[in-house]
């Protein structure tokens, strides 16, 4: 049987580890690449840009286009990699403090 009392004296407890992986989202990188590792962008789990390279040899190309797509492109990836990233993150946090209830998504609590 589902206690309510006891689920609602752990939520202090949850809100503090929520609190926690948010905190150590900014530890959590994901690097993303595009043009076959041309370019490569390293962001945090709050999807924050920390890193960027580009290969001189495209630089050299004088192709701005080109440029500006494979960025976008290693930018995105590496941002959905962080947001996988950061879902395990808190799923771990949380991990048996909460009972298990079918859609019931915490994921928005990342923010």
């Amino acid at each position: 049987m589902f206690d309510m009392m006891k689920m609602m004296g752990r939520m202090k407890e949850v809100q503090t580890k929520i609190k926690e992986a948010q905190d150590n989202l900014v530890k959590v990188n994901a690097t993303g690449e595009a043009g076959g590792g041309m370019v490569k962008a390293t962001v945090n789990g709050k999807k924050q840009l920390l890193a960027l390279d580009i290969d001189a040899a495209i630089l050299k190309a004088d192709d701005k286009i080109l440029i500006q797509d494979l960025v976008v492109a290693a930018v995105n990836k590496a941002s959905d990699e962080a947001e996988v990233l950061a879902k395990e993150e808190l799923k771990k946090a949380t991990e048996g403090l909460l009972p298990n209830i079918p859609g019931m998504d915490l994921s928005s609590l990342m923010g």
